[in-house]
């Protein structure tokens, strides 16, 4: 009997210290199978969004600009998607519920999520790419630079180009087109593009010196002088090829985008600045001796009144300096120009006219023919003088001496 219990001992004859190492292996293993069936065939991904849901601390300024990401139209989808995953887990949701309610996998929270909290906003950003081998070299990028910044040589039949094109620099220096087109881009280069600048009075110290004389003439003109504004347009005299279809409820009025040509006119106009009073005439030219004519209708207008000036403002057109135009201005005394500022034409109130004529008439026009043009401008000035007023000084900026 004595020996039968010692050849099975209790619990099985694994009560030796080897026999016990074995028994926690086995319970380990039966533990971690167990924890591999509940998680899925992902127990990584599943044991990540367990625990997810703990808040991540996005700061006043950051959701602000992650709320403008996702409302803005010109976002990208991708970094827009980032933006609601970072906003959902600031909210404190779990991995699982922002792959819900952002349309996105699990590891895409995940990553994304883990990304703005180690980086910020910077890591919603692509990480740089290693890509492609550069097939052009520094010496071959710099020569594009160069010659993009270079004007073209003369034609064989001596005629200056005045800009490159993407396909001509990239033969010149052995690439195609679009390479070309890249590179100059990160170096932030456009043959393509032209800026203009102008030369005016704006940086000259006697600028505002001549704005004061223009703007005074106008607020608080000298005793005994009648303030003219003058100056002339050239539009065209044109109708739609089709009638009008008129406003209807849920649609505006159209119009033909085809039209007749019926040939030009330059409207000559002036307002004397105080009284609101609009002259015009029409001419087919606006050249010096049309100027002369249209002066002499203005002058013709104005009864002669002993010591009174007649101060023109206008702009700088070379009519205004020709030399028939200065004899007519000796034979005339009471007559004086005021010139604005160079590209300063503006500050000259019958612009404000001009704007007026094409909002009201020349704008939604039809004219058959340039008597027709005539006819109507003559027309809407002589009905616009009936009820004219002097236009309201409203500037309140900066006080010029005047």
């Amino acid at each position: 009997m004595g020996s039968a219990h010692e050849d099975h001992p209790p619990n099985g004859g694994f009560l030796t210290s080897e026999g016990s190492g074995f028994v926690a292996r086995c319970s380990l293993l039966y533990v971690r199978c167990r924890m591999l069936t509940c998680l899925g065939e992902d127990g990584r991904l599943a044991m990540a969004a367990k625990g997810a849901g703990r808040r991540v601390g996005v700061s006043g300024e950051d959701r602000a600009e992650l709320e403008r990401i996702v409302h803005a139209a010109s976002s990208e989808v991708r970094i827009v998607e980032r933006a609601r995953i970072v906003l959902a887990a600031g909210e404190g949701r779990t991995a699982e519920e922002i792959a819900r309610q952002v349309g996105c996998s699990l590891p895409t929270v995940v990553k994304w999520r883990g990304r703005y909290a180690r980086e910020g906003m910077k890591g919603l950003r692509d990480a740089p790419r290693s890509g492609a081998p550069l097939r052009h070299g520094p010496e071959v990028r710099a020569l594009l630079i160069a010659k993009a910044c270079t004007r073209l040589s003369e034609t064989g039949s001596c005629r200056r180009r005045e800009r490159w094109t993407y396909r001509e620099l990239g033969e010149e220096v052995g690439m195609s087109e679009s390479q070309a087109h890249v590179i100059l881009s990160r170096a932030q280069i456009k043959p393509h593009r032209t800026d203009y600048w102008t030369m005016s009075d704006f940086s000259r110290p006697e600028f505002e010196a001549r704005c004061g004389e223009v703007c005074g003439l106008c607020v608080n003109p000298p005793e005994n002088v009648l303030v003219v504004s003058f100056d002339e347009e050239t539009h065209r005299a044109k109708a739609p090829t089709k009638p009008d279809q008129s406003t209807a409820p849920g649609n505006p009025a159209r119009r033909e985008h085809e039209y007749e040509p019926n040939g030009t006119q330059c409207l000559f106009a002036a307002l004397k600045v105080h009284h609101g009073e609009l002259i015009a005439m029409a001419f087919k030219t606006p050249n010096r001796y049309d100027l002369i004519r249209f002066l002499d209708l203005l002058d013709a207008e104005r009864p002669i009144i002993e010591g009174q000036q007649i101060i023109a403002i206008t702009d700088n057109l070379s009519t205004r300096n020709t030399q028939e135009v200065r004899d007519w201005l000796d034979a005339h005394p009471r007559w004086n120009f005021q010139f604005t500022p160079n590209h300063v034409s503006w500050l000259n109130q019958i612009a404000t006219v001009f704007s007026i004529l094409v909002g009201k008439l020349l704008k939604q026009g039809a004219f058959t023919s340039e008597q027709d043009f005539a006819e109507q401008t003559l027309a809407f000035v002589e009905t616009y003088t009936q009820s004219a007023k002097p236009f309201a000084w409203t500037y309140t900026g900066k006080t010029l001496d005047t």
